[in-house]
């Protein structure tokens, strides 16, 4: 598997290339654009390295991560996927979000779901979802061999917001402590925001791992 983060949007937003180098087929985490020349970044990526787009993958439905998804479809013919608890966020339903958030386009409409334990499968590299959720319902992290992308669940050193509709502080907890910390401490953690890190180092630094941390902080 191979990799290329381009920060993107207004949130800064790491939007993530990832494709098999055997078969070039790639998929796009979270293209959080809304101008035409960060999509011609995107895209340049894509056809210098020659890569054949087969999805884009949501880490959750929020406009800084998803405004870009119909620019990435209409070019590259990829289907658009996010898990189905955060589906209503695209399209028209998700228009006063966008509007909040300040972004001028509304993403696609999802051509289809991701569920827990489900696999995205693109060449042959394989990444298998978590279903994390807190900072919204629908938040999903991607596992791959040795690393994960945990979307705004999981930041360098923080975590993701908790008061937009839908958030969580217990949901984003659990998910922390019982989903992502779990996982191998040399896992590197591909974040939604912010630089990468790895899953030790966030058990060892992070505040909001500790087994101590108060969850009303959160509300």
């Amino acid at each position: 598997m191979n990799l290329k983060m381009l920060i993107v949007g207004s949130f800064f937003t790491n939007c993530y290339v990832v494709w098999c180098n055997k078969t070039k087929e790639a998929i796009i985490i979270d293209p959080g654009f809304d101008r035409q020349s960060e999509a011609e970044k995107v895209l340049n990526v894509l056809k210098g390295m020659e890569l054949k787009v087969k999805f884009v993958v949501d880490t959750h439905g929020h406009p800084d991560h998803t405004c870009g998804n119909g620019v990435v479809k209409a070019a590259t013919g990829a289907s658009i996927l996010i898990h189905e608890l955060d589906a209503s966020m695209l399209g028209e339903g998700g228009k006063n979000l966008t509007v909040l958030f300040g972004f001028r386009v509304v993403s696609s409409i999802a051509d289809g779901f991701l569920k827990d334990s489900d696999v995205v499968r693109f060449g042959e590299v394989v990444l298998r979802i978590l279903h994390t959720p807190g900072h919204s319902p629908g938040s999903i992290s991607l596992v791959g061999e040795g690393c994960v992308f945990t979307g705004d669940t999981l930041f360098a050193g923080s975590i993701g917001r908790v008061d937009l509709p839908g958030g969580s502080g217990e949901n984003i907890l659990r998910s922390l402590r019982e989903r992502l910390a779990v996982l191998p401490d040399t896992f590197v953690v591909y974040p939604g925001h912010g630089s990468e890190s790895t899953i030790g180092e966030e058990k060892r630094s992070n505040p909001f791992l500790q087994r101590g941390f108060d969850v009303s902080l959160l509300r």
